[in-house]
């Protein structure tokens, strides 16, 4: 290795969106945004690890300590797992997923770190591999299998720690329209408010309807998915972090709209919609620019495409 041709990685993760409302740390969709990482390998004996991190909101702020820094850890929690050492690298970080707003930045970032732990080492990254320890990093597989995998996604843990993940059709007819309001809201704060138990018909509630969305989309009843993102198990419990999503969930049915949820954790919500994408947005928007929480408004697509990865040589 010479210090004209360092070896560069390059990695490139969808943000998602999880729950879909009923389906509680199970359903997740891939989206048209990304976190790209690339790590250049350092030679010199005096480099120090380190990373330069630009983007959208809270991005600039991520740690450049490597104790602090996800996606180093994930990278270090990669090695640690395989038995492998880490080489010093630099991480140059540009991100389009804002940070702490229920858009898997955290899952993103650490599935970026886990496929660069293996790729800094020359080795192929074991997606099925990837999933379990980004799942045990995560605390649930939703967010993190959709960015690995792309697309929607239905995941499941078993007891001994290992995911599955099944990747199903997306209908290009149905658009996402994500609105986020100007909030940070720390996933740790949105679970901590969540209740230790649930009564049996809540749970029974949430089953049909986290089912129902599976099929609807699969027969192509988008008539059914209104009633298929309903919740009891956490929409209502988080209302109170998130001035203005009693609102959200009380608007009148526009037409073109199948149904609203929050985002993973929040406080983003996203919004399925076949047409008046537009207004249906705006709508979303006017509720929490009434609570003084400038929103911004996405229009996107499902992203098909997962963790992708290259390799250079940067001069």
């Amino acid at each position: 290795m010479t210090a004209s041709r360092q070896p560069s990685f390059e990695v490139r993760v969808p943000a998602s969106t999880a729950n879909m409302g009923a389906g509680f740390d199970c359903l997740g969709l891939a989206l048209e945004m990304y976190l790209s990482v690339r790590a250049t390998l350092l030679s010199q004996p005096s480099a120090r690890t380190q990373a330069r991190s630009r983007g959208v909101r809270g991005t600039s702020a991520l740690p450049k300590d490597p104790d602090q820094n996800l996606i180093f850890r994930a990278m270090r929690f990669a090695a640690d797992r395989e038995g492998f050492s880490l080489p010093r690298v630099r991480l140059a970080v540009q991100n389009e997923i804002p940070v702490a707003g229920g858009l898997g930045s955290s899952a993103a970032a650490t599935v970026a770190g886990l496929a660069l732990g293996y790729l800094v080492q020359g080795r192929q990254v074991p997606k099925e591999t990837v999933l379990r320890y980004a799942t045990e990093m995560e605390g649930h597989p939703d967010n993190v299998a959709a960015a690995l995998f792309g697309g929607f996604v239905v995941t499941f843990a078993r007891p001994d720690g290992s995911v599955a993940a099944l990747r199903k059709r997306w209908p290009k007819v149905i658009r996402v329209i994500v609105v986020t309001p100007d909030l940070a809201l720390e996933t740790k704060k949105s679970r901590a408010i969540l209740p230790q138990s649930v009564s049996r018909a809540d749970a029974v509630f949430n089953l049909q309807r986290s089912a129902l969305f599976v099929a609807a989309l699969e027969e192509r009843r988008y008539d059914l998915i209104w009633d298929a993102m309903q919740d009891r198990l956490h929409q209502t419990a988080r209302q109170s972090l998130i001035p203005g999503l009693t609102d959200v969930f009380a608007l009148p049915r526009i037409s073109g709209l199948l149904g609203v949820a929050l985002s993973g954790a929040g406080p983003s919500v996203v919004a399925l919609a076949t047409d008046r994408i537009d207004e249906i947005g705006k709508a979303i928007a006017a509720c929490f620019d009434r609570r003084g929480l400038s929103p911004t408004i996405q229009y996107l697509e499902a992203a098909q495409e997962g963790l992708t990865s290259s390799q250079k040589y940067l001069s």
